[in-house]
Formats: structure tokens, sequence, C-alpha cells
């Protein structure tokens, strides 16, 4: 059965795309940790991140880095932090997370409730990063 960030992927199901190219995307958290949490996926369904070939595993973080810097432009914060957990879902995924403070990366806090119109305007604001 295909994961959920396929079906993201095949427009399956709808979600913010900030970036995306052939062989990744990068879309919204739809229950963030802080405003402006990005996901960022290879298009290849793997459950395990060292399971990816090489380049595809280089070409992730390369694609991340484009997208941390677009959010750099474009989200008030000190730094993005990066995690990958690997458990929420089957798919490889690296987690954008804006941060003020350490707290805004801790993965057992309440996550945030965004309305689909807040989320909207935090994608059109990352995307004019690019």
């Amino acid at each position: 059965m295909a994961s959920i960030f396929t079906k993201i992927i095949n427009r399956e199901i709808p979600a913010q795309i900030v970036a995306e190219d052939e062989n990744y995307i990068a879309f919204l958290d739809i229950m963030p940790l802080v405003k402006g949490h990005v996901l960022v996926v290879p298009k290849q369904e793997v459950d395990y991140i060292f399971n990816l070939e090489p380049e595809v595993l280089s070409g992730l973080h390369l694609f991340a880095q484009k997208v941390a810097k677009a959010m750099d432009k474009t989200i008030k914060c000190t730094r993005i932090g990066v995690a990958v957990i690997g458990l929420e879902v089957p798919h490889v995924h690296v987690h954008l997370v804006p941060l003020k403070t350490m707290d805004d990366i801790n993965f057992t806090r309440p996550k945030l409730k965004l309305s689909s119109e807040e989320l909207a305007e935090i994608a059109n604001q990352i995307r004019k990063g690019f």
C-alpha cells in the first residue's frame, strides 16, 4: 500500500507543496511543531533513510538545503533545524523546522493545528524565497 507521502506525490491527497523536482518534494507538515515546519521527501518510496542509494540520499540533502535557504529568507527564526526520525510514516522524510529555541524541535510536545488558509499563506511565503 502506498504511503501517505506517495499519495501526496501522486496528487491523490492535497498538500501545501513548497518545492518539487523530478526526484524530491517538499510540503508543509499539517501537524507542525511550529509554523513553517516542512517535510522533504524523496519521490522513491523507501522506508528507512539509510536504505536509500547514496546518490538519492545526497540528492535529498541537497534538495533540503535549497528548501531551508528559502525558508531562512522568508520565516523569522534563528535557524532551520533538521531532524530525521523515521517512525511516523514508512517513507523517508526530513523535517525542516524553523527554530527560535531548542524546544521548537521537541517532537514530544503538542502539535499545532493550523487552518488550511494559514498553511496556504505559509507555503506562499516560503515559495517566495526561491
